[in-house]
């Protein structure tokens, strides 16, 4: 199995108002992002030329957005400028 390009454990992953989990993991690995529950259970992941990742102007400075298959999660990272460089850095370059 590949080492992760990224990986942060203690993640907090809301759904609008709805936590799904308080310390849960993001894991970027062969090109696919996922989100994890703290137990390791898979809550969402996607190829990540299917993902947008981005950090809202009116929010916290601990977090991030990610749109995957459809779904808008906010993740609260210890350091979300990361997150955000290894979605960029683990994508294909486009032709």
């Amino acid at each position: 199995m590949a080492e992760p390009e990224f990986n942060a454990t203690g993640v907090r992953i809301e759904r609008w108002l709805r936590s799904l989990t308080r310390a849960g993991q993001v894991v970027i690995r062969d090109g696919r992002l996922a989100l994890l529950t703290s137990y390791g259970t898979e809550i969402d992941s996607a190829p990540l030329q299917a993902v947008q990742a981005h950090k809202p102007l009116f929010a916290a400075r601990d977090r991030a957005l990610a749109t995957i298959n459809g779904h808008r999660y906010s993740l609260t990272l210890g350091a979300p400028e990361l997150f955000l460089k290894a979605v960029q850095a683990a994508r294909p370059p486009r032709p």
